[in-house]
């Protein structure tokens, strides 16, 4: 079983950069698919950016070139690298462990309580 924390998470102002992590503990992080996803208030919570087991990612076309995810499995860690921040980037990020299904859908298997991002000048 595993479980996540976020952190780096503050305030920024627009134009700016923050990396988050995303430490997991328990056995077999490298199995997971490690995704970020976000919640701003009012909106339902999105996917950010996925990296599989085999460091295979994905982003949202609203941080394509702007974010960046990657994964340390000797630290059991994922981090995302977010620059050019923008006000509409404000949200509650969150980190996910999830297993793959087989047909490209993932079966969540842990959630963090989330780190909040704010960017305002």
């Amino acid at each position: 079983q595993v479980q996540v924390v976020e952190s780096g998470g503050g305030l920024v102002q627009p134009g700016g950069s923050l990396r988050l992590s995303c430490a997991a503990s328990g056995s077999d992080f490298s199995i997971y698919a490690m995704g970020w996803y976000r919640q701003a208030p009012g909106k339902q919570r999105e996917l950010v950016a996925r990296v599989t087991r085999v460091g295979s990612t994905i982003y949202a076309d609203s941080v394509k070139g702007r974010f960046t995810i990657s994964r340390d499995n000797a630290k059991k860690t994922v981090y995302l690298q977010m620059n050019s921040l923008k006000p509409e980037d404000t949200a509650v990020y969150f980190c996910n462990a999830a297993l793959p299904l087989g047909n490209g859908d993932y079966s969540a298997r842990a959630w963090g309580q989330g780190t909040q991002v704010t960017v305002s000048s």
